[in-house]
């Protein structure tokens, strides 16, 4: 799979605060934010914020709509989900990017300024932790183990001190590095904190060291992106994880049906309903649903299942039907 790396999730920090793919070039005689009367391309801005974990799936949607919609400029912000809630519910940006379902307070303070929106979920994200293909002695690890190896402050430095069964191996720990979204989904899962994690790991943007490092120590323990390990799947071997139901080993199946937890999760996205009324947010919004499958698979996420599609796609043809009456 040929995946830009301007797309993975643990590459690079998406700290977008300009058009993350093409220079819109305004298509001629149409008003900003319209499309022409003579039937010419659409044209504006569009503006979209929020989780830097559902950020390259909508990096990787503006670049596939940019490349038809030439005069439509799609903005990508990394301001975390609920900073994005917070812009969204001020009315800054049209779209917001969420890791996670709107709470409570967010939706009062999105009613207290007159804010109506639509909730689409566009993919499924999962994590994968994994050990070296010479690692013969732990296939699953549960989430308070992991807990006390990945915890602030952590002394673990050694297998045995993680359950006295395994042997006296050196743990060598590779991970996500701090601006990566996947460091904040794997502390926020597994420490209870974004951002909360011991430092003395190797940390890096590029999935490939933490393949390296892993698949060359015996006692290497790292994470990232699931569709990462399908990837490199010859060289490592993937954990199962107890979350506190048994141990769930990680595939598209158990990330979509949610029985790989606490390492998956919905991602959604917000578009906001005034918005909406603008052609060129109600196409990039369009194009979005209707190619979550190609936008999952290009920003190496896990798409959704059959049923989650269907639900997306009545969804999408509710919100058509209410512009259209």
């Amino acid at each position: 799979m040929n995946i830009s790396t301007s797309l993975r999730r643990a590459t690079v920090p998406l700290a977008l605060t300009a058009a993350v793919a093409l220079t819109a070039t305004a298509c001629g005689g149409a008003d900003a934010g319209s499309s022409g009367g003579d039937g010419s391309k659409l044209s504006g801005t569009v503006k979209v914020d929020g989780s830097s974990t559902v950020a390259p799936l909508s990096t990787a949607a503006a670049q596939l709509f940019q490349a038809q919609e030439s005069g439509v400029k799609v903005t990508v912000g990394t301001s975390g989900t609920g900073g994005g809630f917070e812009k969204f519910c001020a009315g800054e940006i049209d779209v917001s990017n969420a890791s996670r379902p709107i709470k409570d307070e967010e939706k009062a303070k999105c009613e207290q300024k007159g804010v109506k929106y639509e909730e689409f979920m566009v993919a499924n994200d999962g994590l994968s932790v994994v050990v070296s293909k010479d690692n013969d002695f732990v296939d699953c690890l549960t989430t308070a183990q992991l807990k006390k190896i990945w915890e602030p402050g952590s002394k673990v430095t050694n297998w045995n001190q993680v359950d006295p069964k395994f042997p006296d191996q050196e743990l060598e720990l590779f991970g996500a590095g701090t601006d990566s979204g996947t460091f904040d989904y794997f502390t926020d899962a597994i420490n209870g904190e974004e951002g909360a994690s011991r430092t003395d790991y190797n940390p890096s943007e590029d999935d490939n060291v933490t393949v390296r490092g892993v698949s060359g120590s015996k006692g290497g323990l790292g994470y990232f992106g699931l569709s990462y390990f399908e990837e490199n799947q010859d060289k490592l071997k993937a954990l199962k994880i107890d979350g506190g139901d048994g141990c769930v080993a990680p595939s598209v199946e158990t990330v979509q049906d949610g029985s790989y937890k606490p390492l998956s999760r919905p991602l959604f996205i917000y578009p906001k309903a005034s918005s909406l009324e603008k052609p060129e947010v109600e196409k990039f919004v369009e194009f979005y649903v209707e190619n979550n499958a190609e936008i999952a698979e290009k920003s190496l996420f896990v798409p959704l299942n059959a049923t989650q599609e269907a639900e997306l796609k009545k969804d999408l043809e509710k919100l058509k039907a209410a512009h259209q009456s």
